[in-house]
């Protein structure tokens, strides 16, 4: 590993300031970071020490939403009386991830940016990875790919987006508040992650030095009726094979708004509006929950080792739809 620079940084301004020198990382928990860093696939000159600049407080909006500090720790957000009580598919969404002793140090802007778990990317013994090395190719299509995408993949990559919260922040609406040397700006979720195109190595839309200050949750339509569901190979420090994040507005025992994002499938939580729709002004049926699985589905393309996701994704909608809608 080469020589590193380190510097702790004050407050948000002085470590977007700071970020403006070069390849540069903000480090917090440093849970995916600092791995990487091992394994030589991120090689930062300079880490900025953001630990100590606030932003760990969670607090309600002034319009009843409520406001998670980028630096508030997985484990305080996942058990917080707020987001247990109005929010509770984050929790358990946060609470289906790693295990204790990283939930205790992850923090939520770091989750927002965590890295693909795609072998051919975080072993550079591989030198076909598009991701790490842009035009050298994408292993995965012909290699291993039991857990890769389904849904919004390229040819130049495969990878799925590893966390189970931003699949939650999804179904939720969130937005991603950030500042940086053109000011503070904010970012739905939706356009927050992207998929990878031609440019793989471009995870989210994040500019040269902007920090994430927060994330920010609309007030809660979703509390009664949500379920995450996250199906892996063993119950602890897994990554989801596939993850169904659903929350449904329910009145009169009919759907009024229903939000359902798959994680495990794509290179980001995928949402489709028009399987939603199907749901919406009637009471949750087992047939309507298959067609809206159906729906999310649509255009799946699968590969060697991983054909089962395009059914078990299905079914784990369905399964969520039954539980977050009373069925079950």
């Amino acid at each position: 590993m080469h020589a590193i620079d380190f510097e702790r940084a004050r407050d948000a301004g002085h470590a977007v300031q700071l970020a403006q020198q070069g390849n540069t990382k903000f480090i917090g928990g440093g849970t995916n970071l600092l791995d990487l860093m091992k394994g030589g696939v991120e090689q930062p000159i300079k880490l900025i020490d953001i630990t100590r600049i606030g932003l760990a407080e969670i607090s309600e909006l002034p319009g009843g939403g409520l406001r998670i500090g980028a630096l508030a720790r997985n484990s305080d957000t996942a058990n917080h009386p707020l987001v247990r009580s109005r929010y509770p598919l984050l929790s358990q969404a946060l609470l289906a991830g790693a295990s204790p002793q990283l939930r205790n140090m992850a923090t939520v802007g770091g989750n927002l940016l965590q890295r693909p778990r795609c072998p051919y990317f975080t072993d550079t013994a591989f030198s076909m990875c598009n991701k790490r090395l842009p035009g050298s190719g994408c292993a995965a299509r012909e290699g291993y790919n039991r857990m890769h995408a389904i849904l919004g993949a390229s040819e130049a990559c495969i990878a799925v987006n590893p966390s189970d919260m931003n699949v939650a922040l999804t179904a939720l609406d969130a937005t991603v508040q950030v500042t940086g040397p053109g000011g503070a700006r904010a970012i739905p979720i939706a356009g927050f992650l992207r998929l990878p195109g031609d440019m793989p190595q471009t995870e989210h839309m994040l500019q040269p030095a902007e920090l994430i200050t927060s994330v920010d949750l609309p007030p809660p339509a979703f509390t009664a009726n949500t379920f995450y569901l996250k199906v892996r190979d063993r119950t602890s420090y897994a990554f989801a094979l596939v993850s169904a994040a659903v929350a449904l507005e329910m009145s009169g025992g009919a759907v009024r708004q229903a939000r359902i994002a798959l994680g495990g499938v794509a290179h980001k939580p995928w949402r489709v509006p028009a399987a939603e729709a199907l749901l919406v002004g009637q009471p949750v049926s087992e047939a309507r929950a298959r067609q809206a699985a159906a729906k999310l589905v649509e255009g799946a393309r699968a590969f060697k080792e991983n054909r089962f996701k395009i059914e078990m994704a299905q079914r784990a909608v369905v399964s969520a739809l039954r539980r977050a809608g009373g069925m079950a």
